[in-house]
């Protein structure tokens, strides 16, 4: 199960989803606020929990990227005898100190105005400008894929965005799902999450995709597909 960023789809990485499907069956959905589920509106927790109640009971392994990677920490937190194994690409653990973390909050509500102000089209323009999207490839395609409803990507911001995420350090120390935690090379600041993460779980592991910043499975998808493979054989 592959779990998609923040303002994808499940349309998204095609080429990194095709290159997992010739070793294992991928399944995708879209998440609240997002492509078909725009309408949905859940916090993490609950993400997690209606996640838990569409996908099938047997173990399986859970992927995903950024708040994909988000909601699929908190999965594994919430009903770890579900998963064989967890997949994490630029996760994060969430924001330790209080001060930060609410003015993470307030950030993430200016953004949410943002969009439903100036609508999906042009916020895209504004948010793929971010410095770890500086080296993203221009592919029409994955634009074509990007979610287009303004008021799924705003409440996504307000009740599932980082600043709304608990510390998770504390509780990955209870985590035995085995785990897998990938960041771009060139992704600084997710390449210490991913290491952090690894270190936190009981049996975890930390890989940097080569030459790639936030998005690693967009850029470099070959290589990040090799990875995730590896560990699921």
């Amino acid at each position: 199960m592959w779990l998609h960023g923040f303002t994808q789809t499940k349309d998204s990485a095609h080429q990194f989803r095709t290159i997992l499907a010739g070793t294992c069956e991928v399944v995708i959905l879209d998440l609240p606020g997002h492509g078909e589920n725009a309408a949905i509106k859940a916090s993490l927790d609950e993400t997690a929990d209606l996640l838990a109640e569409a996908l099938p009971d047997e173990p399986f392994v859970l992927g995903g990227y950024s708040l994909g990677a988000r909601v699929a920490l908190h999965f594994a937190l919430r009903h770890p005898n579900r998963l064989r194994r967890l997949v994490v690409l630029g996760a994060s653990r969430g924001i330790e100190d209080p001060v930060q973390r609410a003015e993470r909050r307030r950030r993430d509500e200016g953004l949410a105005i943002r969009i439903e102000t100036i609508g999906t089209s042009a916020f895209l323009e504004e948010w793929l400008a971010q410095p770890m999207f500086a080296t993203l490839p221009v592919d029409p395609i994955e634009r074509a894929w990007r979610s287009s409803d303004p008021g799924g990507l705003a409440s996504s911001l307000r009740l599932a965005g980082t600043g709304t995420q608990d510390w998770l350090a504390p509780r990955l120390a209870t985590m035995a799902v085995p785990t897998l935690a990938l960041a771009g090379a060139n992704d600084e600041k997710f390449a210490l999450e991913a290491a952090a993460i690894a270190a936190g779980v009981a049996a975890g592991v930390a890989r940097l995709v080569p030459d790639a910043r936030h998005a690693a499975h967009l850029e470099r998808p070959e290589s990040s597909a090799a990875m995730v493979q590896e560990f699921i054989a």
